[in-house]
């Protein structure tokens, strides 16, 4: 989901000429189904909508802001377009309700989109003092000032340690319940702040802003995305039909590591070693269509520097289930 507005005409979507080139094989019969399950601001939406003139897309986001600006964006192809507010995990049921229970392609593009980092008031970026908040969908309770301020240290350390791969997450957690007794924290530059100083300085000096990966980890626990994630990408590769294609797009190691493990389990041979002949049963149903995960070229890094951190993973249904 992550995009750059630094190309005239708008956002630019990321890897998609390759994300284009992935689904031309499947997307190439009568009356193909695409959903992208995590539509944000529409572009690779509308870039696949007008490379297959008969393409009937379904777009999912939780964020309400991306429904409206993503039915704006794709009103000229209204009538090839249902657009559901709803969290990726939902995908069975909201293939049941559009009546397709299966379909020839599914583009997950995680993590957070531009009008998320760009809208101040979100509280989703540390360059900007706005609210905790920090949620993608708008409606639901728990924010990042609910995290911050009410879960356990122990619950802070395993967010920070296992969401945010922080180092510190011992130090940072220990300092923001010691602040927290002194004031509710709930904006982002007073929680960066703490961050800052709970990081040792030699440590500080490198590797760009120290609140990057706390703010990383109260994002993933606000939105539930790695467990969203970890159970709709299972749910989009049984809805595959052969020849279906799934393309990850992945922004940091822990949704990258995820992918990788879904689809290398899919794409195995699960069948006894040292057998003379493979057991039907137990032949992969899915072949992985990229060799690891591919990463953008220097010609995109420099339109796009958000583009910096994709990492891209693809895999086709070959047989139907037993």
């Amino acid at each position: 989901m992550h995009v750059s507005d630094a190309e005239p005409g708008g956002h630019v979507p990321v890897m998609l000429s390759r994300v284009l080139e992935l689904f031309v094989p499947a997307l190439a019969v009568p009356e193909p189904v695409l959903v992208d399950a995590n539509l944000g601001l529409g572009g690779h939406a509308e870039a696949l909508l007008a490379a297959h003139p008969a393409l009937h897309l379904i777009g999912v986001d939780r964020d309400p802001v991306a429904i409206e600006r993503s039915t704006a964006r794709l009103a000229p192809y209204a009538d090839r377009v249902t657009l559901v507010r709803a969290v990726s995990d939902e995908l069975p049921e909201v293939l049941a309700e559009a009546g397709r229970e299966r379909v020839h392609g599914v583009l997950f593009d995680l993590g957070v989109s531009s009008p998320q980092l760009d809208e101040a008031a979100r509280g989703f970026a540390y360059s900007y003092d706005a609210p905790l908040d920090m949620r993608m969908d708008t409606d639901q309770e728990l924010t990042a000032d609910v995290v911050v301020n009410t879960y356990s240290e122990g619950e802070l350390i395993r967010i920070l340690r296992d969401y945010g791969e922080e180092r510190f997450a011992p130090r940072v957690a220990r300092l923001l319940v010691r602040e927290r007794e002194a004031g509710r924290i709930t904006s982002t530059k007073r929680l960066a702040d703490i961050v800052r100083s709970a990081i040792p300085a030699a440590t500080r000096r490198t590797g760009g802003n120290p609140a990057k990966r706390t703010f990383q980890a109260l994002r993933i626990e606000v939105n539930g995305e790695l467990t969203a994630f970890e159970r709709a990408l299972p749910a989009a590769l049984d809805a595959l039909v052969v020849g279906g294609r799934v393309v990850v797009l992945a922004y940091h190691s822990l949704e990258d590591r995820l992918a990788k493990r879904i689809l290398t389990a899919r794409t195995r041979d699960t069948g006894p070693p040292g057998l003379p002949v493979p057991l039907p049963s137990h032949q992969p149903r899915f072949r992985l269509v990229t060799r690891g995960a591919e990463l953008p070229g220097d010609d995109e890094l420099a339109r796009n520097p958000r583009a910096a951190s994709a990492r891209l993973r693809a895999a086709e249904r070959i047989r139907e289930p037993e």
